[in-house]
């Protein structure tokens, strides 16, 4: 998987397509029911994407293998939860590493501070799996998770500021503005990564307003986003303005709401995503976020298709 570029990528992505079209027995029928014939899939334009919804309510599996672990949507009360199954979880969180490192260098370069109540009050969460690992693998004594204790946090950053290694601060959106609200900090020369997520914690902003708060309460000139969600192996990330990076072995397409098998250029439409690294599940899921593609070939998430359930990292935007 590894070895994918722009010029295989798309080969790749075919034979992947034809391989769980016959061994995901969900996704299958699924494929039956619209009349596809796999072998005549030549193209990526052609192959159906999986509604997202499929996660709450079927097992999404490629072959036969038992589950090492299972990751759970957070969602919101009274909703049906996402469930991903995770062949291996070694796996999962090498790729994470992987992935962040490709944009951010050496987690060991970092002090990770993670802020992360909403996620850590409950089980399932991929993000405190994900981010677990990133404190391990960053072997600084003083990374950690932080819950609702902003004291601790703002003096942790206080006597991180003037060491060698980078300050990372990775929060949940309604947490950040908690923060911020109650302490104005110099996080000037540190990473501020926001995962969304208001939760119906706080009013709903538009990313422009959070990062703009943020920006000034933290003097910072970009916060920095991540994009993930439980039922994808990898994650794009932003590093200011919203405008979001793929790693190789992702690709976004566009499709027009009210025909989910035409695609736009240069358009708003809903986000369907390839990830390679859900060869074990299915690679091709179609979301419910709005988006369009960013003529530096990065991509803008605009929100959530309208009577689209609220998702754990959900944040409004512009």
């Amino acid at each position: 998987m590894y070895a994918v570029n722009d010029s295989n990528f798309e080969d790749i992505a075919i034979r992947l397509f034809r391989f769980q079209a016959e061994n995901n027995p969900v996704y299958k029928r699924y494929l039956q029911n619209l009349e596809v014939k796999p072998a005549q899939i030549e193209h990526l334009n052609q192959v159906p994407f999986l509604p997202i919804s499929f996660f709450k309510t079927q097992k999404i599996q490629t072959g036969n293998w038992n589950p090492e672990t299972e990751f759970i949507s957070s969602g919101t009360t009274g909703l049906q939860t996402s469930r991903h199954l995770v062949a291996s979880l070694v796996f999962y969180l090498q790729h994470a590493v992987k992935t962040f490192e490709q944009f951010y260098g050496s987690l060991k370069q970092y002090h990770v501070l993670a802020l992360l109540p909403a996620y850590l009050e409950r089980k399932g969460s991929s993000l405190i799996a994900m981010i677990d690992h990133f404190i391990r693998s960053s072997e600084s004594e003083h990374s950690g998770f932080y819950l609702y204790n902003y004291d601790d946090l703002a003096l942790k950053i206080e006597t991180l500021r003037s060491g060698s290694r980078k300050i990372l601060v990775w929060g949940v959106s309604f947490a950040l503005l908690d923060l911020a609200e109650k302490f104005e900090i110099d996080l000037s020369k540190a990473i501020v990564m926001e995962t969304g997520g208001m939760k119906g914690r706080r009013q709903e902003l538009t990313r422009l307003e959070l990062h703009a708060f943020l920006n000034k309460r933290f003097n910072t000139s970009v916060i920095h986003s991540e994009y993930g969600m439980t039922e994808l192996m990898s994650q794009a990330y932003s590093q200011g303005l919203g405008y979001y990076n793929l790693s190789p072995w992702m690709k976004v397409m566009f499709r027009e709401i009210n025909d989910p098998f035409s695609y736009l250029e240069g358009r708003a439409g809903g986000i369907n995503v390839v990830d390679l690294a859900n060869f074990n599940t299915c690679a091709f899921v179609e979301t419910q976020d709005l988006g369009k593609s960013i003529e530096t070939g990065q991509f803008e998430i605009l929100g959530r298709i309208d009577n689209s359930d609220v998702r754990g990292c959900n944040l409004l935007v512009e």
